[in-house]
């Protein structure tokens, strides 16, 4: 007699900060792609990251009723990255899903990536074709982000790629094996390998609420930590850098005027100005972009963890 083949588990992994007005709805919609996927189980590690709301109350409304829905609660928020880090240190599946909480992830595309993963791809990600309910200066950072990251990697960094993906089992082990504290979960999926491809979706605007991700927090994830409080010194030598690099362009054409129009008071001092004022430009920004570097090693020299768990519901 043979035995009853046992069904493969998917673990879904959703950071949750301040959703309480969509974890309602997005339990609602992951149910009905439960019943779309019957030939498979399903656990839902939702982390409640540091919300300031009711999500947590609303998330235990929802683990009572159904117990496939766990709660990982963290002592503080530990950003998306940090949330996706501890749910998926405690994903048991036969592959994981990483969504976000709001809805700009559709729930009905994780039919789609099943499907790619039983023809064999380990890595199935969303690439966003469009992005709806954005505004163009979040869609400008954008598109210079990934055009950045896709050119700095060699074009390992696929354009327009999301968080939202499926991966085996075997990526994300690899994934949990990395302790890195500056972590890029995109970049770590990117540079581990697997086979993979990307399935173009348009990202909804949000379910409810507001987005936390403003357009200076993305530019702080995208420098890995740039505006942490410990590097505000570090920080403010590259600002200067910087504003001494725009203020020597200025003043360089400023003088080279001036110079067609009344002469100089001695010859070479518009060239002695310019130099000294594009070089200490210059020298501040290196300055910077080293400490930048080193308030990166200074992240990882200390060995703090990527997250803290407060508490454990159904896990």
């Amino acid at each position: 007699m043979s035995g009853k083949k046992m069904k493969k588990l998917i673990s879904l992994v959703i950071p949750a900060y301040n959703e309480e007005d969509s974890v309602a709805e997005l339990s609602r919609r992951l149910l009905r792609v439960f019943i779309e996927n019957r030939d498979y189980d399903f656990e839902v590690i939702i982390i409640e990251n540091g919300s300031t709301d009711n999500t947590f109350p609303r998330l235990m409304a929802i683990h009572q009723q159904d117990d496939r829905f766990k709660i990982l609660r963290l002592s503080r928020n530990f950003r998306m990255d940090g949330g996706i880090t501890a749910g998926l240190s405690h994903a048991t599946g036969d592959a994981a899903v990483i969504m976000a909480a709001d809805l700009q992830d559709p729930p009905e595309l994780i039919s789609d990536f099943i499907v790619k993963w039983e023809e064999g791809f380990e890595n199935i990600y969303q690439i966003v074709s469009r992005r709806q309910g954005t505004g163009p200066i979040r869609t400008l950072n954008s598109k210079i982000f990934y055009w950045l990251a896709n050119r700095m990697t060699s074009g390992m960094m696929p354009r327009n790629v999301s968080d939202f993906r499926l991966v085996d089992r075997k990526v994300y082990s690899v994934i949990n094996s990395m302790q890195e504290r500056n972590r890029f979960i995109r970049g770590l999926f990117a540079w581990s390998g697997f086979k993979s491809i990307g399935i173009e979706c348009d990202r909804a605007p949000r379910y409810a609420g507001h987005s936390n991700a403003h357009t200076f927090k993305v530019l702080e994830l995208a420098v890995k930590g740039i505006f942490a409080h410990t590097y505000i010194p570090l920080r403010f030598m590259f600002i200067i850098g910087m504003g001494l690099s725009l203020l020597s362009f200025f003043l360089l054409t400023y003088i080279i005027i001036k110079t067609l129009i009344w002469g100089v008071p001695f010859p070479g001092f518009g060239t002695i100005m310019s130099v000294m004022l594009l070089l200490f430009g210059f020298l501040f920004t290196m300055l910077g972009v080293i400490g930048e570097y080193i308030g990166l090693i200074y992240e990882e020299v200390k060995e703090r963890p990527n997250y803290i768990v407060s508490e454990k519901i159904g896990l």
